[in-house]
């Protein structure tokens, strides 16, 4: 079989823990290409990975090199551009989340894809991983009824951290970020609540500010209340500043009991059903900053390219869960609750 030619767009923390790795590891790929602004930075990540071209801007790579499908590893100011350049050059396109800072930007990028005959797919990892998968599934199954309430939280300490440039990484900075912890964790969990309950957020309030990170005009926290078409009422938090022991977790109360994922290490999913049985599933950890376990994004995405297969994290999937960020900044703008 002739192997899927990718090129990455963007050499910082996200390229070089996830993707260029899982495009490596990967049989039926093969990397062709790399681009970063940042002089010699695409050249020194693709020394590691033997005979890839090095360029530092992605206009240039797109006229030079032919491939298959790149992924698009910029500050998020340049997803739509870059992502909608490479659909016309008639690539297929995995994007980072926030897919885009707009709707508009969102629906010009599956636009292009539709014109041009090729996939778009947002890295919404948190739908793969180990225990939202088993959770999924028990979802699915009725098990527990119908969703009442629901708690779901994504906080670390913030990008200084992560990102390869640290306190002067683009995260930071409003003009390229547009947003802050929500666009990096937040959106994160919009999409992974509405995968999970099958459910669409109706209404939105958010409270979204920049408490702790001087020097940012970036949000830092936001508590957001969501109320599902389904009459569900739940929290979404989104944290740059949770220094120790960062939350990746969700619970939802349901009709005949509860459900809480990523509440305790090595029991990834409990289920309490209100006959009194616990149920324990220990399935394997979700992906953190410091331990990276393979996202599966990766491979989703080049599967969806050798089947023929549209991928079911869709630009209209990333649009939607966009969409609830989107409204949580114009509640916290008006003092309004949005409907969606």
């Amino acid at each position: 079989m002739t192997k899927i030619k990718v090129a990455v767009i963007g050499c910082g923390a996200i390229a070089q823990r996830r993707h260029i790795p899982e495009y490596a590891s990967n049989p039926n790929v093969e990397l062709v290409a790399f681009a970063d602004p940042v002089p010699g930075r695409a050249q020194e990540v693709a020394e590691q990975y033997g005979d890839i071209r090095a360029y530092t801007s992605y206009e240039e790579l797109f006229a030079k090199e032919k491939v298959d499908a790149v992924s698009v590893c910029t500050p998020n100011y340049l997803h739509a551009p870059v992502a909608i350049a490479a659909a016309n050059r008639g690539f297929h396109v995995l994007v980072e989340k926030p897919m885009a800072t707009t709707v508009e930007e969102s629906e010009q990028m599956i636009e292009a894809a539709k014109k041009n005959g090729v996939y778009l797919m947002v890295g919404h990892n948190q739908r793969l991983m180990p225990p939202h998968v088993k959770a999924k599934e028990i979802m699915d199954s009725g098990r527990l009824g119908k969703v009442l309430t629901f708690r779901t939280a994504f906080g670390h300490p913030g990008p200084e951290s992560w990102s390869v440039d640290g306190r002067d990484s683009w995260f930071f900075n409003k003009e390229e970020a547009m947003m802050g912890a929500m666009g990096d964790l937040g959106v994160h969990k919009s999409d992974f609540i509405r995968y999970l309950l099958q459910d669409e957020v109706a209404e939105v309030a958010g409270f979204i500010g920049t408490i702790h990170k001087e020097g940012t005009e970036v949000d830092d926290n936001a508590t957001c209340i969501l109320r599902m078409k389904s009459g569900a009422v739940g929290t979404l938090v989104a944290s740059w500043t949770q220094y120790q022991s960062g939350d990746n977790s969700t619970v939802l109360w349901c009709e005949n009991g509860v459900m809480k994922i990523g509440t305790i290490e090595g029991n990834e999913v409990i289920v309490e059903l209100n006959n009194e049985t616990v149920e324990t599933y220990k399935v394997g950890a979700m992906a953190t900053n410091e331990k990276q376990v393979p996202s599966g994004v990766i491979d989703e995405f080049i599967t969806s390219i050798i089947s023929k297969t549209p991928p079911t994290i869709s630009g209209e999937e990333g649009l939607k869960s966009l969409k609830v960020i989107l409204a949580a900044f114009e509640s916290q703008e008006t003092g309004r609750i949005i409907k969606l």
